[in-house]
């Protein structure tokens, strides 16, 4: 349920409307826009009389919220949320490139890649410590000796690095990263999910294979009631019929996502394609769309990566894809001005 205050509304009033629902065992989010207030209301709301709440001096409307996540809706938060990484911002008409190795394979490679996609326009570092694999067989990533490596990368360039955590128990490793990624395949991991929830580091939170929308922010919405609202998701593609990509990318989710929920969304065509000369064409793809960023695989030797050569661009190539990244941005934003 929401809770619509009249502009202009009288302040302890509305402290006392929040006790009285506080009382209730009603969890209260208070959104503050440029017209309204907004309280968001999360718990029982069956044994509130709407009635009663809409006849009171402050309040303007009353409305029921039907779908099940209530964090993450923008009904609950008509304002776009911007989260803040460091000396840069998600959102908030900022494009972000997170960019890197699928896996970091020594600090001179972490190092040397960090500078080069910083040069080239990147704003975050990313790069593999710990990797969720299809096969046993395949590399792992270097644990935590991998971290060591991101860290030191950091330390070079100033740019805030992500990350992957895949179990529950490396929590305690990550308190020096920047930005915690949930992997595709752990979308659904609900321990994870929660404990990632109750720290405050902001969480890429990648869509499952097979989610659907509602499903891909109702994950959001166990991290965000844990107390974390710094949720950045991630369209990385899909499984369909389709076997000549890997996956099969979803641009349709930028403009339907950013109807459904306030949260910041970010476009991985790395991993939706599985080859590395689609990417440029789906980034610029997610840009024209909306996507408040992208997040690419680089690699300084994609022939003989560890992890995921054949989708990793070059650092060569990464050069002119972010120049036009960042050029068409800034045509969409001018023309947006015009409007």
């Amino acid at each position: 349920m929401i809770v619509v205050l009249k502009p202009n509304h009288n302040p302890s009033q509305m402290e006392s409307l929040i006790s009285w629902l506080r009382e209730k065992n009603i969890t209260i989010h208070t959104s503050v826009g440029q017209a309204n207030t907004i309280l968001g209301l999360v718990g029982d709301t069956s044994q509130l009389d709407v009635d009663l709440i809409a006849a009171l001096d402050i309040v303007e409307d009353v409305k029921r919220v039907q779908e099940p996540y209530k964090n993450a809706n923008r009904k609950f938060h008509p304002e776009d949320t911007v989260i803040q990484v460091g000396n840069t911002q998600v959102g908030g008409g900022n494009l972000t490139i997170m960019a890197g190795p699928c896996s970091v394979e020594s600090e001179e490679q972490a190092v040397a890649v960090a500078k080069a996609v910083k040069a080239a326009g990147a704003t975050m570092f990313r790069g593999g410590a710990f990797n969720s694999r299809t096969s046993p067989y395949a590399f792992w990533g270097m644990g935590e000796r991998g971290l060591a490596y991101l860290k030191a990368a950091r330390d070079e360039t100033g740019l805030p690095i992500v990350t992957e955590l895949t179990d529950i128990n490396q929590l305690a490793l990550f308190r020096d990263v920047d930005v915690i990624q949930i992997g595709t395949r752990n979308m659904q991991n609900v321990d994870l999910l929660k404990a990632v929830g109750h720290q405050d580091k902001p969480v890429v939170l990648k869509r499952g294979r097979s989610a659907t929308y509602e499903e891909w922010l109702m994950s959001a919405e166990y991290i965000m009631a844990g107390g974390n609202e710094n949720v950045i998701l991630c369209e990385r593609g899909i499984r369909t019929f389709e076997s000549y990509t890997r996956n099969t990318l979803d641009l349709a989710s930028i403009p339907v996502l950013r109807r459904l929920t306030h949260l910041p969304v970010i476009v991985d065509p790395s991993h939706a394609t599985g080859k590395y000369w689609l990417v440029d064409s789906l980034a610029m793809g997610a840009v024209a769309a909306g996507a408040d960023g992208v997040q690419i695989e680089v690699h300084n030797d994609p022939a003989h990566a560890l992890c995921d050569g054949p989708l990793a661009l070059k650092l060569d190539a990464f050069t002119p894809l972010a120049g036009k990244l960042l050029a068409l941005h800034a045509a969409l934003k001018g023309m947006e001005g015009q409007a």
